[in-house]
Order: C-alpha cells, then sequence, then structure tokens
C-alpha cells in the first residue's frame, strides 16, 4: 500500500518519440512530491513576476511552488510548437484516458494538475478537483465538476460548524482569484518559455477559468430536467 497518488502523463509523437511524466501526490493532503536536488532556474524566484495577489512571503519560500514545480515540464518541450499533433495518454488509479491532439492543450491538462497541488495558497482552493482528474474535460464536465466540488464543500464547512452558502457567489470569487494567478504567472512563462507550449497552454487552462462562472448558471438551467427525479 503506497502512501501516494500517481498520475502519469506520456505523449507519444509521430517520430515514436516519448516524453512521460509521474506525478506524485501524497494520498492524504494531493500535494505534489517534488523531486529532490533540482536545480532551479531563476525565473521559478517567488519575486520574479510574482503574483500581485501572491501571499507567499521569500524569506520562507525562495520559490514559486508552481513554477518549481514546472520547471522541469518548460525544458522537456522546449523544442516544440503549440500546434504540433502528440498523442497522449493520461494514466490514474482508475484508468487510462487517451486523446490525439495538440502540444498546448496536452499540456493544459499536465500544468493544471501542477498549478493546484504545488502549494500556491490560491490556486489549492481548486485541489480537491485532482484526486477525480478528467484530462480532456470539455466546459459542460468542467462546470459541472466545479460546482459539485464546491457544494461538497459548502456541505463540509456545514458539517464542521463553519459557515456556508448555498449558491456560486463564493466559486465566482475563487475563479476571479484564480484568473488574477494565470494572468501573473503567464507573465512569468514568456520569460521563462522557449517557445510558445507552455505560454498557450496556460492560455488554454485560463481561457477555461473565465468561461466557467459565466456559462455556469445557463448550463445548470440546461441540465435542470435531468433531476426530475429528485425534484419532486
Amino acid at each position: 500500500m503506497t502512501d501516494y497518488l500517481k498520475i502519469v502523463y506520456a505523449y507519444r509523437f509521430d517520430n515514436s518519440d516519448t516524453i512521460k511524466f509521474d506525478v506524485l501526490l501524497d494520498s492524504d493532503t494531493l500535494d505534489i512530491l517534488p523531486e529532490k536536488n533540482r536545480d532551479l532556474p531563476e525565473w521559478t524566484l517567488l519575486g520574479y513576476c510574482q503574483c500581485a495577489i501572491c501571499p507567499l512571503d521569500a524569506r520562507t519560500h525562495p520559490h514559486c511552488p508552481i513554477a518549481a514545480n514546472f520547471s522541469g515540464i518548460v525544458e522537456k518541450f522546449k523544442n516544440f510548437t503549440s500546434h504540433d499533433q502528440v498523442s497522449v495518454a493520461c494514466v490514474v488509479e482508475e484508468r487510462t484516458y487517451s486523446k490525439k491532439t495538440t502540444v498546448q492543450m496536452g499540456v493544459s491538462s499536465l500544468l493544471g494538475i501542477i498549478m493546484t497541488t504545488s502549494g500556491c495558497p490560491i490556486m489549492a482552493q481548486l485541489k480537491p478537483m485532482v484526486r477525480f482528474h478528467l484530462p480532456f474535460a470539455s466546459l459542460e464536465e468542467t462546470i459541472f465538476r466545479m460546482v459539485s466540488m464546491h457544494l461538497v464543500a459548502q456541505y463540509l464547512r456545514h458539517q464542521a460548524g463553519k459557515s456556508s452558502e448555498w449558491n456560486l457567489n463564493g466559486l465566482i470569487k475563487i475563479y476571479g482569484q484564480v484568473g488574477e494567478v494565470n494572468r501573473d504567472f503567464a507573465d512569468r512563462m514568456v520569460g521563462a518559455a522557449k517557445n510558445d507550449v507552455n505560454v498557450n497552454a496556460l492560455v488554454n487552462l485560463d481561457a477555461f477559468a473565465k468561461m466557467v462562472p459565466l456559462a455556469a448558471d445557463k448550463m445548470l438551467k440546461k441540465i435542470t430536467p435531468y433531476f426530475s427525479a429528485l425534484m419532486k
């Protein structure tokens, strides 16, 4: 019985070259287990394009936790362009997902895990999603999962005697903060990336982050009939 969860991402290109990443997460906290003895580049320093809403202090966190855990991935994709085609396989504990897509979309799914599990206090609000990771999710799937996560959080807060709210205002606030992190982290990535793959992977994530709160009400109204048996 291991004390960690493993998510594997494998990128297979048309010339049969394969890039593989094993993401190890603490099974209790879902915190990423970083590689040891890493030589981190300058752009990972916390003060390098630090996010405006970052609550961390360089005295206790010399490196941006997201940048530190993403730096090795940046290096692996330096020779590719965003629209290169790749076959991506994502292996989680329960099953394997696969899709033929662009490099930027394939990296987006992996980046989403890194950003939420690395120790960023803002992005950690989305960390529960990682346990039931769904790569290549559609907007509708993402909205359903995000709203479900938010409401489960409210139930747990209620059970713990904390204040809870049964609307989406809190979720909208979280996504506003996530958007700020995405914007500022993109500035960091511009200085670090050797090409557009890594920056565009973040742009894809940010596009979803912006669309979720805007489309949530419409999507929930659309699926309301599915719940007819539960609303009698």
